[in-house]
C-alpha cells in the first residue's frame, strides 16, 4: 500500500520524563504498524523534552523541538516532571514548562476518557455491578484558572513569616469556548452534560455556572445540563460510576484541582484511558514563547 503524502500528517513525538517514554514506546509501536501495514499517512518526528533535554542541551525545551512542536499537526507527548526534574533551576523549568506551551498553542481542552473495559474488572478495587455500563468523558478547561492568574508568588511579610499566594480568575470567552465544546461534544454522543464548579464559595465559580447556563440557553437547548459542586461529584465517581454514563462532565480548574486526590483515584479505579488535548485549529501554528 502507498501513502498519499499530499494528506501527510505531521507528528511530534515527545517521550518526556518517568514512564512517559516507556508508554511512547508503546503507543509507537501501534503508530508504527499502522504506518506500515495500513498506509497511515503520517511523518512522525521524535524529539527530546524535560529532564533528558536539559542533560543534552541544557534547556527543558530545546529550539528544535519547539520547532517541532510548531510545524506538527499532532504532538504526541508521554510525561513530565519526576524527582529528577526538581534538580533542574526554576528558571529553566519554568521556560519549558508544559503550562506554557499549552497556553501558547491554546490548548484549553483537556479529554479524558473513562470505559470500564469487562477484562480489567478485576483489577479495579470497585465492584463489577459499579462498573457496568461506565461509559463517560470529563472534560476539563485547561488554559485558564488558578494555574495562569496574576498576580502569584511566594512574599516575606513584615514580622518574618512567608506566604504564598495564587490567583484564580476566569473570563466569559474563556469560559464560554470550554463550554461550547462540551455541548458539541455531547451531541455526539447522548445530549448530556454535568458542569462541576465550586459556585458554593468562588466568585469565579459563580460566574462558570452563570456562562454555562447562559450558553446552554443560547445555543444548546436540546442538551440535557446540570450543574454539580465538585465534592459531589468527586463521590458520585466513586460511588455510582455508571450513573454518569455518557455524560461530558465539563470541569473548570478550580473545581478539578479542588478534589483533585478524589478524582484521580476515581479515575484510577474505574482505569481511565489515556488523555487528549484540544484547539480550535488543526494545525499547531501558534508560536510558542
Amino acid at each position: 500500500m502507498t501513502k498519499d503524502i499530499s494528506n501527510m500528517q505531521r507528528i511530534a513525538v515527545l517521550p518526556g520524563d518517568g514512564i512517559g517514554p516507556e508508554v511512547i514506546g508503546q503507543a509507537r509501536r501501534v503508530l508504527d504498524w499502522f504506518v506500515e501495514h495500513r498506509a497511515l499517512a503520517v511523518a512522525v518526528e521524535e524529539v527530546p523534552y524535560g529532564v533528558e533535554a536539559y542533560r543534552r542541551h541544557g534547556e527543558v525545551l530545546p529550539e528544535a523541538t519547539r520547532a517541532a512542536i510548531e510545524r506538527a499537526d499532532l504532538v504526541l507527548f508521554g510525561a513530565t516532571g519526576g524527582s529528577e526534574s526538581d534538580r533542574i533551576p526554576p528558571d529553566k523549568r519554568r521556560a519549558g514548562s508544559l503550562l506554557r506551551i499549552r497556553r501558547s498553542l491554546s490548548l484549553y481542552a483537556n479529554l479524558r476518557p473513562i470505559k470500564a473495559l469487562p477484562s480489567l474488572y478485576e483489577v479495579s478495587s470497585l465492584k463489577r455491578r459499579v462498573l457496568e455500563g461506565v461509559d463517560f468523558i470529563i472534560l476539563r478547561e485547561l488554559a485558564g484558572g488558578i494555574y495562569f492568574g496574576e498576580p502569584r508568588g511566594i512574599e516575606l511579610l513584615p514580622g518574618g513569616e512567608r506566604r504564598g499566594f495564587n490567583t484564580q480568575t476566569y473570563t466569559s470567552s474563556e469560559i464560554s469556548r470550554i463550554a461550547r465544546f462540551g455541548f458539541e461534544l455531547a451531541r455526539s454522543r447522548r445530549s448530556q452534560v454535568t458542569s462541576v464548579d465550586k459556585a458554593n464559595v468562588m466568585e469565579s465559580g459563580q460566574l462558570w455556572r452563570e456562562e454555562v447556563a447562559a450558553l446552554h440557553a443560547a445555543e444548546f437547548p436540546d442538551v440535557a445540563l446540570r450543574h454539580m459542586y465538585v465534592d459531589n461529584c468527586a463521590m458520585q465517581l466513586v460511588r455510582a460510576p455508571a450513573s454518569s454514563a455518557s455524560l461530558t462532565a465539563l470541569s473548570s480548574r478550580s473545581a478539578s484541582s479542588g478534589r483533585s486526590s478524589e478524582r484521580r483515584s476515581a479515575m484510577a479505579t474505574l482505569r481511565i484511558a489515556p488523555s487528549g488535548l484540544a484547539m480550535p485549529c488543526p494545525a499547531m501554528s501558534g508560536a510558542l514563547p
